[in-house]
């Protein structure tokens, strides 16, 4: 057997096993005859408060959030992957793998053979405009008739968009579509992977707040603003939207280094050492700032004696 064909022995660990493996050897004083006691885990790590005021807490949450994270958790169904050999091109030396399926399903089955070995995860998710298909997750149905159920396809197999701006759980399906994939993804992620998420103005602040959960609010890196459009469209209302953003978020950002873009020969050229400075390279610069902080405003004297005050307006 191959290293390509490993990588297609597509089975799903217990999530909720591993993680109570996780939390007795953390806590062992929590375990009681086998079991993680539940009450005991909330007093160590919420112990209990004098008044309900300081029981209240910031969290965010919506209908069917509880549910999200037991799909997160449940195995896949009895799907798995198969190679298609014939349509690759080298496959026993290949190292890129192309899967097609459904992706919550895709995301379980590759828990095991990819859990904690994926450096960088890009994913472009329904921005949720009210034409973009959102659907609700099932697992124990045939998959045609998921299919028909989740709006998908209709009765005759024709393929069918959901989630208009006029459904009041507008939000709510998308989140509930986002939260169980994007907790999946994390699991593939090396301790120094990092995934990035296309988004716009839809959902970007409900994004933002599920990947803080998800991944840790300390672990964001940044919200980079892409701009996908140069010339203003005039028939809009108020403002013409230029621009979307993609979110950036670490597995352990305490060891992510994300290093940018190597100087090249131009900017190195910028400096020399005509006085054989032992510190090295240099360039002459302004060392004045503005507007002007009058306690930064002082003579300095140089080593000629000649005495030098910042521009008007200007401070050091």
């Amino acid at each position: 057997m191959t290293e390509n064909d490993r990588k297609f022995e597509a089975t799903t660990p217990n999530f909720k096993s591993e993680a109570a493996k996780k939390i007795a050897k953390l806590f062992p004083e929590v375990v009681a005859d086998g079991q993680i006691d539940t009450d005991a885990l909330e007093e160590l790590l919420s112990p209990d408060l004098e008044d309900e005021e300081a029981n209240e807490k910031y969290k965010f949450t919506w209908r069917g959030k509880r549910n999200a994270k037991r799909i997160a958790d449940a195995p896949a169904r009895t799907t798995t992957l198969i190679a298609d050999k014939k349509s690759s091109k080298d496959w026993d030396a290949t190292k890129n793998v192309y899967i097609e399926g459904d992706n919550l399903e895709v995301l379980k089955l590759m828990q095991k053979a990819y859990s904690e070995k994926v450096k960088v995860i890009y994913i472009d998710p329904p921005y949720n405009t009210g034409h973009d298909f959102v659907y609700k997750d099932k697992y124990h149905d045939p998959y045609d008739n998921y299919l028909r159920e989740t709006g998908q396809i209709d009765a005759e197999g024709n393929v069918t968009t959901t989630n208009r701006e006029s459904n009041g759980r507008f939000h709510t399906d998308w989140l509930n579509m986002m939260y169980p994939r994007l907790k999946l993804a994390r699991n593939l992620l090396m301790d120094d992977g990092v995934i990035f998420i296309s988004i716009d103005d839809n959902e970007d602040a409900n994004l933002k707040k599920i990947c803080d959960e998800i991944f840790g609010e300390n672990n964001f890196l940044a919200q980079v603003v892409w701009e996908r459009a140069y010339a203003p469209i005039n028939l809009k209302k108020n403002f013409s939207e230029s621009h979307d953003y993609i979110l950036v978020y670490a597995k352990d950002a305490s060891i992510v280094e994300t290093r940018g873009i190597p100087r090249g020969d131009e900017a190195d050229n910028r400096y020399s050492n005509p006085d054989n400075d032992p510190r090295g390279v240099w360039q002459s610069d302004n060392l004045s700032v503005g507007p002007a902080i009058e306690s930064n405003i002082y003579p300095v004297t140089t080593p000629s004696g000649r005495v030098v005050e910042p521009p008007a307006g200007r401070s050091w």
